[in-house]
This record gives structure tokens, sequence and C-alpha cells, in this order.
């Protein structure tokens, strides 16, 4: 399993993991940036760790969503 791990992380720094890296970047870009999002506004009604975990949920869930058609080499 560490094996597993270890040939892909390989294949993702050399950037061959991904038939297309632009647009899986931008994808873990855009749901990065929601999540920001929503941890600056939720930081203006609620705690910082409120919002720390309502922003990191937003982001989290969003991950598969937006990965659902992300296609390997």
């Amino acid at each position: 399993m560490l094996g597993m791990a270890m040939n892909s992380a390989k294949l993702f720094f050399q950037g061959k993991l991904f038939q297309d890296n632009s647009r899986m970047m931008g994808k873990l870009a855009l749901g990065a940036g929601l999540g920001a999002i929503v941890i600056v506004i939720a930081g203006q009604f609620l705690p910082v760790w409120a919002a720390a975990l309502v922003g990191g949920a937003v982001s989290g869930l969003a991950q598969p969503v937006l990965f659902k058609d992300l296609k390997y080499v």
C-alpha cells in the first residue's frame, strides 16, 4: 500500500498522473477558494474555530463533486 502511494506521488510530481493537469489544478484551486471564502464570511458571524470547521466542511464536500469526472492516465 505504501508502494502504491509512493508511485502515485511520484507520478503526480512528474505531471503524469492526470490526463489534464491544468484542469485538475483549476478544480483544486476552485475548491480551496470556495472554502476560503466561506471561512471569511462565516468568520464575520461565528467564532474562528466554528468558521474554520464550516469552511473545511464546505471545501471537503465540494471536492468529490468537482473531481467526479477526473481522468487518470
